[in-house]
């Protein structure tokens, strides 16, 4: 029976949770939601799916001290750090490179770090459920989220006819993927059902991947080449990522393979699940008081409702009057904007980067 291993994806910039969220200690780094960081809590949810020596977390070479410190259960040789973001096509094949140097028929998950998942029986459950679809057939099942709302910000999967079964679970053919779609059409997909979620969730086996690298993604197969015989020849892998990542075309995964392979199936999800893209999203998460108002730090709220309101440190954050706006106060930077501007953080971001010595704050 082949191996399986699981892969945490974690070298996300998490913009839209700046200030806090920085490039050395983004979001999955962070506590945003609970009280350990949101990758702790990755690997706490993944536990008793596979060994800790089966788990691997790619970062960025940023944060690998920092994610070295949060996994101190993932042996230190399985953190691998990209020198470049090269987007989620490079960090699945070099996924498979990591996983097929341990078993060329390994069948592995790769998964976000920075999600927000309550229900963690039903979570392992389907893992399982897709662990075992993958060992079975030459598919690439990924995990789909069953909407409750008409959201904008995901992509969005078209179920197929059902595929096959497995531990009671129905598996269906995937029609076609679907890009962020705008409010009118995401409303019509919500009414239509037969869509899930893209939650970013797969597993697939090693054969499996290599063979769709080279079909469909073959420019990017052949630069992942020398990290495969590295990996072979138990070469240091550090000199030949630096060598080969600025090479690698800058795709994601759902272009380079999902949306062009055959042999895509998903298994709708019976878990729970937030992705936390935002600010606002914290606020479904966390107790407020009666005006509605989340607090953390020393921060108050007076005539005021529905606000979220961090502080770090021992300094004081008192909002008056004001309703519906995020205040996030930090040692050297703090935001103040209404709730409904939080997804344009990058437009913001990208002016803080233009001030003189700017970068300092990102």
């Amino acid at each position: 029976m082949p191996q399986k291993f699981i892969v945490i994806i974690a070298g996300g910039k998490g913009e839209r949770f700046w200030p806090q969220s920085r490039a050395a200690r983004p979001k999955h780094l962070l506590p945003v939601v609970g009280t350990t960081p949101l990758l702790a809590q990755t690997l706490a949810r993944i536990k008793g799916i596979v060994p800790a020596k089966n788990i691997f977390v790619i970062t960025s070479a940023a944060q690998a001290k920092s994610v070295r410190t949060v996994c101190p259960g993932v042996p230190a040789s399985n953190i691998v750090a990209e020198p470049v973001g090269r987007d989620t096509a490079a960090a699945v094949g070099l996924a498979a490179a990591l996983v097929g140097a341990r078993d060329p028929h390994g069948v592995f998950a790769v998964l976000p770090a920075d999600h927000v998942i309550r229900d963690r029986r039903a979570y392992q459950s389907d893992l399982r459920t897709a662990f075992a679809a993958a060992a079975a057939e030459p598919v690439m099942v990924t995990i789909g989220i069953t909407p409750t709302e008409p959201a904008t910000g995901f992509g969005y999967i078209r179920r197929g006819p059902a595929w096959k079964t497995f531990g009671g679970r129905r598996l269906d053919r995937v029609r076609r993927f679907v890009e962020k779609p705008r409010l009118a059409v995401a409303k019509r997909y919500l009414a239509a059902g037969g869509y899930v979620w893209n939650a970013g969730m797969f597993v697939w086996s090693v054969p499996v991947v290599a063979a769709a690298l080279a079909r469909h993604a073959p420019a990017l197969d052949a630069v992942l080449a020398p990290i495969r015989l590295a990996l072979a020849r138990g070469q240091r892998l550090a000199p030949v990522l630096r060598k080969a990542y600025p090479k690698l075309p800058r795709i994601s995964v759902d272009y380079a393979l999902l949306e062009k392979s055959p042999q895509v199936v998903v298994l709708p999800a019976s878990f729970d699940w937030d992705d936390v893209g935002a600010w606002p999203a914290v606020m479904k998460h966390s107790a407020a008081d009666a005006a509605g108002n989340v607090m953390r730090g020393p921060a108050v709220v007076e005539q005021g409702k529905n606000n979220l309101v961090f502080a770090e440190g021992r300094h004081l954050v008192a909002v008056l009057g004001l309703n519906d706006l995020i205040v996030i106060h930090t040692a050297d930077a703090t935001l103040v904007c209404p709730k409904s501007q939080a997804q344009h953080l990058k437009a913001l971001l990208q002016r803080v980067k233009s001030l003189k010595g700017g970068t300092r704050w990102l």
